[in-house]
């Protein structure tokens, strides 16, 4: 039995069409001019010069904009969160995206900041159609005098949208994002649906350039039952998508395994193009969500302008010599973290100890 799988990067760009390459091509140049500029913020100098750097870098910003969701409209399968929803929401999108990309922001307001993207994507995907009936909860309050008192509120009736879901998760990065995830269909579940879990173990060869990257899926230290994956949705949260590469490599060993996913959704709070497209174009019936979408990689695959390392954000730095496992991440998330989303955690438990 093999204990790895191995996915390069030739075979993703395989996926691209020449339209989506000339596309990447634009971006890149513009991205380039951009980048002069950049210095010119970074090197300080006198406030014209700087007013007209800034001037530049937001003009090429709004056309690289426009140019991605030009890109979006014709990809319908990619959907970016202020090209899809109410101008009135995009506000907060932009908020929520600055404060994590600030090298200010620390790990307690990353983690609140991730939170809050992962529940606008949420409703994004799933609560945004007003023709869906109706679930009234009816919430008991502290209230007691003169009566114990009572409250009713309608939330979308959105049980036959998320009721076959299973989370998977891409470890390390994906596994708070992935619980928020699953908190928010159990708490709009009228069920009180908990999505069971399969975690996937998967790095990608960071010696290795964007242009010849590889994907390496660790089996021995995957946990999933495959009985479980077939037919269903499968959702995969993971803050950033810059390659694709890594999504792409764990649904296809999942398809040689015989596994027919009813549909896959991806969630993302930045994703660069390139890598959504990939995803979109390798994959059938996937659709992308993501709260930002980038421009560019670099040479290294990270995604430009980004947002860092989200899993060391997220989790902490780990060191080559000892990796912590998923009981010491969980561990490390604290008993604020670890309470919120104690039934996922139940689930989490259930899934590495049945695949022992």
């Amino acid at each position: 039995m093999l204990s790895e799988i191995i996915l390069k990067a030739e075979s993703l760009d395989g996926y691209l069409t020449e339209q989506d390459q000339k596309y990447l091509s634009e971006l890149d140049t513009m991205y380039e001019q951009a980048m002069k500029s950049f210095k010119i913020l970074s090197s300080g100098g006198f406030s014209s010069t700087l007013a007209s750097a800034e001037k530049n870098i937001i003009n090429l910003f709004n056309e690289m904009g426009h140019l991605m969701q030009t890109i979006c409209e014709e990809v319908p399968s990619l959907k970016v969160f202020s090209f899809c929803t109410e101008e009135e929401s995009h506000a907060e999108a932009s908020r929520v995206i600055a404060k994590l990309r600030d090298v200010r922001t620390d790990h307690q307001e990353f983690v609140y900041y991730s939170q809050r993207a992962y529940e606008m994507l949420f409703r994004m995907a799933y609560t945004g159609n007003h023709s869906d009936n109706k679930n009234y909860l009816v919430v008991k309050t502290p209230v007691t005098s003169p009566v114990q008192n009572f409250s009713v509120h309608k939330i979308p009736d959105i049980d036959h949208k998320i009721e076959n879901t299973v989370m998977c998760v891409m470890l390390r990065g994906a596994l708070l994002p992935s619980m928020i995830m699953s908190k928010e269909i159990e708490e709009y579940s009228s069920h009180g649906y908990v999505t069971p879990f399969a975690l996937f173990k998967i790095k990608r060869n960071d010696s290795k350039q964007e242009n010849n990257m590889e994907y390496i899926l660790d089996l021995k230290n995957s946990f999933f039952n495959l009985e479980d994956l077939n037919g269903k949705d499968l959702i995969f949260a993971d803050p950033m998508n810059a390659t694709g590469g890594s999504l792409v490599t764990v649904v296809k060993y999942l398809q040689e395994q015989g596994i027919k996913p009813k549909s896959i959704k991806f969630f993302n709070v930045i994703a660069a193009l390139k890598g959504g497209l990939r995803v979109v174009r390798a994959l059938d019936n996937c659709t992308v969500y993501t709260l930002w979408m980038d421009p560019v990689l670099n040479s290294s695959a990270y995604i430009m302008p980004g947002l860092g390392d989200a899993g060391d954000r997220l989790n902490g730095k780990d060191t080559e010599e000892t990796p912590r496992n998923i009981i010491q991440l969980i561990s490390d998330y604290g008993s604020n973290i670890t309470g919120l989303y104690r039934s996922q955690l139940r689930k989490i438990e259930q899934t590495v100890l049945g695949a022992r």
